[in-house]
C-alpha cells in the first residue's frame, strides 16, 4: 500500500478487488446505458444484487444514459460499500476526441458527487483502462491530477481517496505516477 496525504486527505493505492471495499462509496466504471456490462462494472453488479441494477434503471427512466465524464450514484446492495457511483470513462481513439479531459471529468464528477452527498472514503478503479483500451500510463497521471486538485480545492471533503488496481503491473504503474506527483507537489 503506498499513501499520499493532500492536505487532509489519504490519496492511497492497494491492489485489490474493489467489490470488497469497505468504504463509504465505490466509483463503477460504468458504460452510459447504465444496465450492467463486463470487466468492473459487471463485478460490481454481480457482488452488489438487483437493488444496483433496479436504481439504475429508475435513474435511467427519469435522466437518459449517462453522458461520458458524468456520474450518478446509487445503493450498494450487497457490497460492503454504502454507495455506488456510476461513472462513464471515454473510449480510446487515439488521444484526438476529448480523450483527457472526459476522463478527467469521470474522476471529478465522482468527486464532487461524494462530497455532495458527504462520503468520506472513497474508492476507484482505474477508468478505462480495460475494455476502453485507454493507455493506463496516461490514465494513472490524470487520475491522480484529478484527484490531487480536488483534495487541494476542497480539503475537508473526504478522509480517504483509494484507487484499487486489480493488477500488480497497474499497481505499479500508478506508484509511479503518485511519485511523479509527489515529487512535483
Amino acid at each position: 500500500m503506498q499513501r499520499l496525504v493532500i492536505r487532509h486527505t489519504a490519496l492511497t493505492l492497494v491492489q485489490g478487488d474493489i467489490t470488497r471495499q469497505t468504504v463509504d462509496a465505490i466509483v463503477n466504471a460504468a458504460n452510459s446505458s447504465l444496465l450492467g456490462g463486463g470487466g468492473v462494472d459487471g463485478a460490481i453488479h454481480r457482488a452488489g444484487g438487483p437493488q444496483i441494477l433496479e436504481e439504475c434503471k429508475r435513474i435511467r427512466a427519469t435522466k437518459g444514459e449517462c453522458p461520458t465524464g458524468q456520474a450518478v450514484i446509487t445503493t450498494a446492495g450487497r457490497l460492503p460499500a454504502k454507495r455506488v457511483i456510476h461513472t462513464v470513462g471515454p473510449v480510446w481513439k487515439g488521444g484526438r476526441h476529448g480523450e483527457v479531459a472526459l476522463l478527467r471529468s469521470a474522476y471529478t464528477s465522482s468527486l464532487a458527487l461524494a462530497a455532495a452527498e458527504r462520503l468520506r472514503t472513497i474508492a476507484f478503479p482505474s477508468i478505462s483502462t480495460g475494455a476502453y483500451r485507454f493507455p493506463v500510463t496516461r490514465a494513472a497521471a490524470i487520475a491522480l491530477q484529478a484527484i490531487a486538485q480536488h483534495c487541494q480545492n476542497m480539503p475537508d471533503a473526504h478522509d480517504e481517496v483509494r484507487m484499487v488496481l486489480f493488477s500488480p503491473q497497474d499497481l505499479d504503474v500508478y506508484a509511479e505516477a503518485l511519485s511523479g506527483l509527489e515529487t512535483s507537489s
